[in-house]
């Protein structure tokens, strides 16, 4: 629900990117530039005086609703009882999928054995889970940010252990656009952490470009999964072959 600051906020901002002054408002609306001010300021405006000011930018109430709505910040990751239940209904978790991938409803509908009231139902779900914000005729705004993350030891990512894991790897990432790099060594931990903020950045750029790409024809696109990790660990095989702390050689 949106605060009456948020809405004073966006009011302002509308008001700057009509070019409407203070002074100008204040005319439209028989109050002193003073008074305008003030409420601004104090970002305490009754309902009826923000209908007044949407008169006089010749909205309606509801395209302000969207623009508070819209500048609210995204969410990066799910709370664990959200993603809990996004991955309890494996039809739920696909259509969240596709909602990431900014699915259009009809591309959802024509490749996916979904009906049209079926794939509303989930996308309703969506919307309560806070994942999506449905809009009419079956639009919807993601509520999560481009960066967003499974958990890193949540339901999604168990289930990705599960069921995805061994199918995605058995691949043979010899395709066009497809690689799998394995690379051991040793390094610092300041090192370590560099390396990830570098491999967040690559995660971040594919999903800018996934955005960037939305423009594209279906013919020209095709859909690519980019898993990055980075763990200090040692192959369960080699375990009883490393030596005890201390041991005599």
């Amino acid at each position: 629900m949106s605060t009456t600051q948020d809405l004073v906020t966006a009011l302002k901002a509308e008001l700057k990117a009509a070019g409407i002054t203070y002074a100008e408002l204040a005319g439209h609306l028989g109050l002193a530039e003073s008074s305008i001010k003030r409420v601004f300021a104090k970002a305490d405006m009754p309902l009826s005086r923000i209908d007044d000011v949407l008169r006089v930018l010749k909205m309606d109430f509801a395209e302000l609703a969207r623009k508070v709505a819209d500048a609210q910040p995204l969410r990066r990751e799910l709370t664990l009882e959200q993603e809990r239940a996004v991955v309890a209904d494996r039809k739920l978790m696909l259509l969240a999928i596709c909602c990431l991938s900014q699915w259009t409803f009809e591309q959802m509908t024509a490749t996916y054995r979904f009906t049209d009231a079926e794939c509303v139902k989930y996308l309703v779900q969506l919307d309560r889970l806070g994942f999506i914000e449905l809009r009419p005729l079956n639009r919807y705004r993601l509520k999560v940010a481009k960066g967003f993350r499974w958990r890193p030891n949540g339901p999604a990512m168990e289930y990705f252990r599960k069921h995805v894991a061994d199918d995605y790897y058995n691949g043979g990432f010899d395709g066009e656009g497809e690689m799998l790099m394995l690379v051991h060594g040793q390094i610092s931990k300041g090192l370590a952490a560099t390396f990830v903020e570098r491999l967040q950045r690559v995660g971040q750029d594919f999903a800018q470009q996934h955005l960037a790409d939305q423009r594209l024809s279906a013919e020209q696109k095709r859909p690519y999964t980019l898993v990055v990790g980075m763990r200090s660990w040692l192959f369960a095989a080699f375990r009883d072959l490393k030596r005890e702390a201390g041991a005599a050689r």
